[in-house]
């Protein structure tokens, strides 16, 4: 089952806590997951597909080792995507940090923070034949 995205683009959730996009913090003990997710994507706009960045964040949290990851890759790979995981939509990015995450045709993924003019144009439909979709709310509607 394929997990990417293609000419889409997702919001932030509704009920974001901020109004920028907001760099994730780190913790005392090394990188979180959406601290490892901000750094993929923002550094590398449009290199990697949603699966491809979901396996990439699994690795680096996990930190597997290389020497492991080139001996097993395929193996690792097929055990993480065997059990069902959460779509970027869930991700803390567009949640709780003001980012949204554009899908280019090719299903590679770039981050937008909502105070840009970019942000802009791809929520309000200026970009022909892209699909939008919000990102999961952080808690029920009160």
């Amino acid at each position: 089952m394929e997990l990417n995205y293609y000419n889409t683009f997702i919001t932030v959730a509704p009920d974001c806590p901020v109004e920028t996009g907001t760099v994730p913090k780190d913790k005392k003990d090394g990188k979180t997951k959406p601290g490892i997710e901000f750094e993929l994507a923002a550094d590398r706009p449009y290199k990697y597909t949603q699966e491809e960045l979901l396996f990439e964040v699994h690795v680096r949290h996990k930190q597997i080792p290389q020497e492991e990851l080139a001996a097993r890759r395929e193996e690792i790979r097929e055990q993480f995507f065997s059990k069902p995981m959460a779509c970027l939509r869930a991700s803390m990015l567009p949640k709780k940090y003001g980012w949204g995450i554009h899908f280019n045709e090719e299903g590679k993924l770039a981050l937008y923070a909502m105070e840009s003019s970019e942000y802009r144009e791809f929520a309000d439909g200026g970009r022909k034949g892209v699909k939008l979709l919000a990102a999961m709310r952080n808690g029920k509607k009160k």
